[in-house]
């Protein structure tokens, strides 16, 4: 079977070569493929955009992305999520294509969009370019969590053991769902920090959870302003990452009453707060 007759995998094999050694040898490596993500609109399909990820929890990564994005304001208003069924194209093809079909009374595009741009796995779509824009979009304040931050800085450690893509390859990213009762939800894996935070999300716009309010999101990279903005878009009312934020992204946490920390390894973290004029 060639390769454009086969699924995509979200691991691959690499032929290596040690520098201290004239002996090759194979390794695991994460896969990262295009994903085409259409929208469609009673008899209208258009391509919303390409995005480069992990293959797995493509359906998920979708529907996370339009609610991420402001093109649902509604969870009712995604009907379905699919992979392509055209049967014109090979099987790797089609699995690389996602149509999501909306309602008629979803929001126009939130921004202007070219028909055809890029999605990138390391930086998200980067189309909010103020905390304007959320108040533009009715966003409101998130609730304060319950548990303490103290808790919430030992958030990190449910990361390990539940990365089996990481496990093999050491190349990717994770996103973890708390829910109000303390209880580990979801977690998804993805070459981009802000696709696995689209897949949790969008596991659980399509499980009919949403607003997420006392729930906790745990990130395993540093936080960027636009995992803040899914974050409290998906009702999130805290956020840990392992690594560093950025001014932005603590800026719109305080904004909208999101508790941050960040630098949270071995059950310690920063709580950062805002930042002084």
């Amino acid at each position: 079977m060639s390769d454009s007759d086969r699924a995509p995998s979200a691991i691959a094999r690499a032929k290596v070569q040690r520098t201290d050694s004239d002996s090759t040898t194979s390794d695991s490596v994460v896969v990262e493929e295009p994903l085409e993500i259409r929208l469609k609109r009673g008899a209208t399909e258009d391509q919303l955009g390409i995005t480069m990820r992990t293959p797995g929890a493509d359906l998920e990564l979708a529907a996370g992305f339009l609610w991420g994005e402001g093109f649902l304001t509604d969870p009712a208003q995604l009907l379905s999520v699919k992979i392509c069924g055209d049967r014109t194209l090979t099987p790797r093809q089609r699995a690389n294509v996602v149509i999501a079909e909306v309602s008629d009374d979803t929001p126009p595009a939130p921004r202007s969009l070219d028909r055809r741009f890029t999605i990138s796995s390391a930086c998200g779509v980067c189309g909010s370019t103020s905390m304007s824009d959320l108040h533009l979009r009715g966003i409101r304040k998130v609730t304060t969590p319950t548990r303490s931050i103290q808790e919430i800085a030992t958030f990190t450690e449910r990361l390990h053991e539940r990365q089996p893509i990481f496990e093999s390859t050491g190349g990717l990213h994770a996103a973890l769902l708390i829910d109000e009762m303390g209880v580990t939800r979801w977690v998804r894996e993805d070459v981009g920090r802000h696709n696995a935070v689209d897949k949790v999300i969008g596991l659980a716009l399509m499980n009919a959870a949403l607003p997420l309010e006392d729930w906790t999101l745990v990130v395993s990279g540093r936080v960027g302003y636009e995992i803040v903005q899914k974050a409290i878009v998906a009702g999130i009312s805290a956020l840990v990452g392992v690594s560093a934020p950025t001014s932005l992204a603590v800026d719109l946490a305080a904004e909208f009453n999101l508790t941050l920390l960040a630098f949270a390894r071995n059950g310690v973290a920063k709580h950062f707060i805002s930042i002084p004029e």
